[in-house]
């Protein structure tokens, strides 16, 4: 399968291809929901798109799944060497030859990628935050610029890139927000808590409160705050969904059902995030995608 995304995008350079191959293992083994609506794209744009989600992952590898064999320190300074080499430009190893590729071929702004690792380092010292708007500095760079490093890929005829944008970083913070909501617990036991500390205080809950693992009245209150808020959000993203190439919009129709699905759960579960890591199912994972590949294809035949 990778082969062929790869023939089809044009990349024949051995070594090339098999750091966009890295970046595809990534987005397989660590974005499931993320990797499955990609494969609504035309074969010739995911490549792009796994480098994209390669980029991402390796370096939160670095900030989270590293702790067990790298003190803060250690983690603050191979992240800070790792991201001098890309912004540089000089990275020759791993996910960068793939990721320098795509920023060149789509002309995606430097500036994305470092915010994005602007909070990347925000996670090794920062581990709540005081207000929604202190919340929006962090995402910004953790999620909604992803969004926006999309833009071109997606394409979007016709229409400037500056009224797309808008809706793909309310598009990438809606998805990290339904995140925070799901991993609640597991932000807990790294350290971190995502939720405004004046939503919980708003709603009579603290750090101690949801350390205790049990969800009461308030805790319920205060997720099925931020779930509406969250809602919200997706709904003002989704107009732009209009706005791109028509063989690009069920790949993202896909991804607002599924990680929508990430807040249905929630509520399925009894908001019962503190002691689990709720997801969606394998069965309705294929119930949303399955017909959104029947479209895909139709969309493909119609627009080459």
């Amino acid at each position: 399968m990778s082969g062929r995304e790869l023939d089809a995008a044009g990349i024949t350079e051995p070594a090339l291809r098999a750091s966009y191959e890295m970046c595809r293992r990534l987005n397989a083994s660590h974005g499931k929901t993320y990797y499955l609506a990609t494969l609504l794209l035309p074969a010739a744009k995911r490549p792009y798109v796994h480098a994209l989600y390669g980029f991402a992952r390796y370096a939160d590898e670095i900030v989270d799944d590293l702790a067990s064999t790298l003190t803060e320190a250690e983690k603050a300074d191979e992240l800070g060497r790792w991201s001098e080499r890309f912004l540089s430009g000089r990275g020759d190893d791993g996910v960068l030859p793939a990721v320098f590729d795509t920023i060149e071929r789509w002309d995606i702004g430097l500036p994305y990628f470092a915010a994005f690792l602007g909070s990347m380092r925000m996670d090794l010292t920062v581990s709540s935050y005081e207000t929604y708007d202190d919340l929006m500095k962090y995402v910004y760079g953790s999620a909604a610029v992803i969004g926006l490093q999309m833009v071109p890929v997606l394409e979007h005829p016709g229409v400037p890139r500056t009224v797309v944008e808008p809706y793909a970083a309310d598009l990438g913070i809606a998805f990290q927000l339904a995140n925070f909501i799901r991993d609640v617990g597991e932000d807990l036991r790294r350290g971190r808590i995502y939720l405004p500390v004046e939503d919980l205080r708003q709603f009579g809950v603290d750090r101690a409160h949801l350390e205790r693992g049990v969800v009461d009245g308030p805790v319920r209150r205060l997720l099925a705050f931020e779930i509406a808020r969250t809602r919200e959000i997706y709904r003002a993203a989704r107009p732009g969904t209009r706005l791109l190439h028509p063989a690009s919009r069920d790949c993202i129709e896909t991804a607002f059902a599924l990680y929508g699905g990430i807040l249905d759960e929630v509520e399925r579960a009894d908001y019962q995030v503190l002691d689990r890591r709720v997801s969606v199912s394998g069965r309705r994972r294929a119930q949303v995608a399955v017909p959104g590949l029947i479209a895909a294809f139709a969309a493909r035949r119609r627009h080459p």
